[in-house]
């Protein structure tokens, strides 16, 4: 089964504790939080603090998203938060090995993430030691951008590589995912998908992300 993370950054921020009760009610698998830091990226959104504020008003996991330089500085932080998963970008990590080690030793899912640009080369070696690669389908930064088309080459390849090794490691896509780039994404291998606003600003937010789900299936 396809899970659907919906990224909060598509939310009101007025209201993020409604927000994300009505996220869960509605079917989301996760709640993808991407932290961005005005450095790796020039925008700004929550960080831990704001993370540990919503984590008692729902029980699906939290799917962080380090968008940050130095992510080995926040991993304690965003794991006293409350959150399931930590995925950091690959460009900013110094050491990979290290980070995805901590991150697990703290109790979290490990997973690594690449901008459209960063070639899977950068990931081969840690494939065996993470639970998710998360394949950026804009470029980082900003919600609401159009989906890239030749993302969906990288998520081929990339499944034929963990089919090679026999590995279990999901492949998460985030950006531009609507109803259409969703199938297209699934087709090529992806089993998680980060939705903004296709799932924020639907009519009936249970309705898309239902139809997400069984977006392969779609016409």
């Amino acid at each position: 089964m396809i899970q659907i993370s919906p990224s909060i950054l598509a939310a009101d921020f007025s209201c993020l504790s409604h927000e994300v009760k009505r996220t869960a009610e509605a079917g989301a698998d996760s709640i993808h939080i991407d932290v961005m830091d005005g450095h790796f990226v020039p925008s700004i959104t929550i960080g831990a603090m704001v993370t540990a504020s919503l984590r008692d008003k729902v029980d699906i996991p939290f799917d962080v998203h380090l968008q940050v330089m130095a992510p080995e500085r926040q991993i304690a932080a965003f794991a006293e938060a409350g959150a399931g998963i930590c995925t950091f970008q690959v460009e900013t990590a110094s050491n990979m090995y290290q980070i995805i080690e901590n991150i697990k030793k703290l109790g979290m899912k490990a997973g690594v993430a690449l901008a459209p640009g960063t070639s899977l080369a950068f990931i081969e070696e840690v494939l065996p030691t993470v639970d998710r690669v998360l394949l950026l389908s804009v470029n980082p930064g900003y919600g609401g951008q159009k989906f890239l088309p030749f993302v969906l080459a990288k998520i081929r390849m990339l499944r034929s590589l963990l089919t090679a090794q026999s590995l279990a490691t999901e492949i998460e896509v985030d950006g531009g995912i609507d109803f259409v780039t969703a199938r297209q994404a699934i087709q090529a291998g992806a089993t998680i998908l980060a939705v903004g606003t296709t799932v924020y600003k639907a009519p009936d937010m249970k309705e898309a992300i239902q139809k997400l789900k069984r977006a392969q299936d779609l016409q």
